[in-house]
């Protein structure tokens, strides 16, 4: 390969280094005699170019990434045959991949590994909007350019929804560290497939390694199948609830438990970096830039001073002045621990620990079969971080249409709770707090009985912003204690949940 350095394509591309190898194809560094603009070519191997599938796949690629256009895609500028072997020409990417990237820091910062999921999911989304499924995200396939953004690359074993294939039936395509449990198995393979892969790749950004190992790429795939994913917060603690859950969601090993497309997950990771970005107290990098595209009403929940650099100076110039009170105050909201209570703890009562995993919603399957209430988002309730929420679905019509829905927490393996302070952004709401040992069945519920498993221990009427509830429970011990609401506050359409905090 190193004979073609020197030589032009097609009159115009001249191959100056070669930048990585594979199977099928070499990719180069090349100069763009034209335009005078560095390139990277995508050169088919001679040997492969007489394949007839190895051919219409390597043109199938030119054409998928053709018809995408997006900010964190490698765009296809050109594509041509020279002397019977066919290349694609692609922007030129100046930097290292995200594996290069991870092998040579180990663990990257949370909120830096978020941002990097957002840029890599808005791209699969666009590719799927296309219905253009990837089929091999890796952190391999994602460069990381100049100015620190992420860009997908290698729609080589890409696959449109719309055609049939050139993979026989049961064989597996893509790197089996990243690969998803229906892939692995040679089933259909869809968007959703994308999605587990790219739950992968965040895990290893967040941890500095992939979640399985084996002595070979097989053994690997079937642990994908089988095995349950590592638990991202044993390996590393600081991860917060809900980036636990993002993962957790993202690789669920059944399609149906899966986010059902990007714009699902997007909106779980939007989440889930405001949380580690005011956990972090800082944003830098593309971290500051990921931010300022978040919808206000995200951009709300990180602290003031990170999202307003220009305030955080003045700030600064107060605390000369002698106004250090304020930045204090700031910095109190904006390091909050997992678990830790977002207020002192009233002197009669001690406060119950609870796992980073101990909020559930709860939804009950009344209508539609549906028993989602934004899963992804339960974790802000319990995060320690008031300025946090899990929020119910909107209801338009203002009013539930059902007896209830909420949230639940697991005081495994149970306490003789004495109070529960609750924490809302939209007071006004009335509801109940339930108590229960059976597990929470979402297919039944009687609200004004016990035969859905659930004993009312406290009512509440017209809650505000922070209420402490006195729970009657007999002296009984309850391992879950669900906080069930009735209706919607006056005026509008959802009921957030900043904090719940219990107590013996």
């Amino acid at each position: 390969m190193s004979a073609l350095l020197g030589t032009t394509l097609s009159g115009r591309y001249r191959l100056e280094s070669r930048i990585g190898a594979g199977g099928m194809s070499t990719v180069y560094c090349a100069l763009d005699e034209t335009l005078q603009r560095k390139v990277a070519i995508k050169l088919m191997n001679r040997e492969v170019a007489s394949d007839s599938d190895e051919l219409e796949r390597f043109r199938r690629e030119a054409r998928a990434v053709a018809q995408l256009s997006h900010p964190h895609i490698v765009g296809v500028i050109d594509a041509g045959e020279d002397e019977g072997r066919p290349y694609i020409v692609f922007e030129f990417v100046d930097g290292l991949t995200l594996k290069e990237r991870i092998r040579k820091e180990g663990k990257l910062p949370i909120p830096e590994a978020v941002a990097y999921a957002i840029e890599i999911a808005r791209a699969l989304g666009a590719a799927h909007d296309h219905h253009i499924v990837h089929r091999d995200v890796k952190p391999q396939n994602v460069l990381i350019d100049s100015e620190g953004s992420a860009k997908v690359t290698d729609f080589g074993i890409a696959r449109t929804l719309d055609e049939e294939g050139l993979t026989a039936d049961g064989r597996v395509l893509g790197t089996t560290d990243y690969v998803s449990p229906e892939q692995a198995l040679g089933r259909p393979v869809t968007g959703q497939s994308d999605l587990y892969s790219l739950g992968v790749v965040l895990y290893e950004m967040v941890t500095g390694e992939v979640p399985f190992k084996g002595e070979n790429q097989i053994a690997v795939a079937m642990k994908h199948v089988r095995d349950q994913m590592p638990d991202v917060q044993a390996k590393r603690p600081e991860v917060s609830a809900a980036l636990g859950a993002v993962i957790d969601t993202a690789t669920a090993k059944r399609v149906e438990d899966r986010y059902r497309d990007a714009t699902e997950l997007i909106a779980d990771l939007e989440d889930t970096l405001a949380i580690e970005t005011s956990r972090a107290g800082n944003a830098t990098g593309e971290v500051t830039a990921v931010l300022r595209t978040l919808p206000s009403r995200k951009q709300r929940r990180i602290p003031f001073s990170l999202r307003h650099r220009a305030v955080a100076g003045l700030l600064m110039i107060l605390i000369v002045a002698g106004a250090a009170a304020v930045v204090v105050w700031l910095a109190s909201r904006a390091q909050h621990g997992v678990g830790k209570p977002a207020q002192s703890t009233p002197a009669h009562v001690s406060a119950v620990d609870l796992c980073q995993n101990c909020a559930h919603a709860y939804n009950p399957d009344g209508l539609g079969g549906d028993t989602s209430q934004n899963d992804g988002q339960v974790g802000l309730a319990i995060d320690g971080i008031e300025s946090t929420y899990w929020q119910t679905q909107q209801y338009y019509s203002g009013t539930l249409g059902k007896p209830g829905v909420g949230i639940y927490v697991d005081a495994k393996p149970g306490v003789i709770a004495r109070e529960l302070r609750l924490i809302t952004g939209t007071p006004g709401f009335s509801g109940q707090i339930r108590a229960s040992n059976a597990p929470p069945n979402p297919t039944a519920i009687d609200p004004g009985g016990t035969a859905d498993g659930w004993t009312q221990v406290a009512s509440m009427s017209s809650v505000r912003h922070s209420s402490d509830i006195q729970l009657s429970t007999g002296g009984q011990r309850y391992r879950y204690y669900l906080v069930w609401i009735t209706s919607l506050p006056p005026g509008r359409q959802s009921v957030e949940i900043n904090e719940i905090l219990l107590y013996r």
